[in-house]
């Protein structure tokens, strides 16, 4: 039998479908994962052997393989703990495909199996909205997934608890769209003296959504001035906040998985390099130039 999760992966902005095939079948005992995975999936088999071992349940003295598929795609982070568990509980007969079809599934596993953050929730719930599929995500991030739409979202905070949802002995409240807080007043113009024609410069580049460059010696006021820039910009829309959030959220970078509602201001630092800048990497992540979008930096 072969025990089939959806979940997805990453490539920059974009998320891509994953099909999680968990078999058990005879032979010497071992657990594989295939499909290009990094070092954080295939460390995900210890995660997954002591999370089912908190929760009372041993692997089986038997063959276990997961295939990440498609096979050609290079699979990277913590995310895939939780289908792969999910996949060995199906394929062990302690779940049923019923059960665990239709959704979505992605979430680290602690070693006792409580289900921890990870990146890119909101991707993959908009995702899962336009596949007309579920989700099932972390309890911490359950309030970024509800503002994909109207899809059903699981958010335990615990294996057990997902287990007993989708068996029907416990009900996990759905969770509730987010907002982040505010932070207080942002910097205002009027805190600063004099410099007019930069204040001025400021003001037309606001009102005409304009790039600005700022040159000068240290000390002159730029960074004092471009704080006070996000103060000027109108607020974000709802669209312009979905995105700032979803670019925030597979950064890794959002609070508690709440929608931003604040115009983003980035400040990296003069010795920041290229990669640091524009994204990129092995495994590409945003940077501070696509952190400060709709915002400034």
């Amino acid at each position: 039998m072969v025990a089939r999760i959806r979940t997805v992966a990453f490539q920059g902005v974009d998320v891509l479908p994953v099909d999680v095939q968990v078999q058990v079948s005879s032979g010497l005992p071992a657990f594989t994962v295939v499909g290009l995975p990094d070092k954080a999936v295939g460390e995900s088999r210890e995660r997954v052997r002591a999370a089912l071992f908190a929760i009372g349940l041993a692997l089986p003295p038997q063959r276990i393989t997961v295939n990440l598929a498609p096979a050609d795609l290079a699979k990277e982070g913590s995310h895939y703990d939780l289908p792969i568990a999910l996949g060995l509980l199906t394929a062990m007969q302690v779940l049923s495909a019923e059960q665990v079809g239709g959704q979505v599934v992605l979430g680290e596993l602690g070693l006792d199996g409580a289900v921890a953050p990870v990146a890119g929730v909101l991707p993959a719930a908009l995702h899962a909205a336009e596949q007309e599929l579920g989700l099932i995500c972390p309890a911490a991030q359950g309030g970024e997934a509800a503002w994909a739409g109207e899809i059903e979202v699981i958010a335990p905070p615990h294996l057990i608890a997902l287990m007993n949802h989708l068996k029907g002995t416990q009900r996990l409240t759905a969770p509730q769209p987010r907002l982040a807080e505010e932070e207080g007043p942002l910097p205002d113009l009027r805190d600063i003296k004099g410099q007019e024609t930069a204040k001025r410069a400021l003001e037309i580049a606001a009102a005409g959504s304009h790039n600005l460059l700022m040159q000068g010696p240290p000390g002159s006021g730029k960074s004092m001035l471009a704080a006070r820039l996000p103060g000027l910009l109108p607020p974000l829309s709802p669209a312009e906040a979905l995105d700032v959030t979803m670019i925030h959220s597979l950064a890794g970078q959002l609070s508690e998985g709440r929608l931003l509602r604040r115009r983003p201001f980035r400040n990296p630092h003069h010795s920041a390099t290229l990669p640091a800048l524009i994204g990129g990497g092995a495994r590409a992540r945003p940077g501070e130039l696509s952190l400060a979008h709709h915002g400034y930096g």
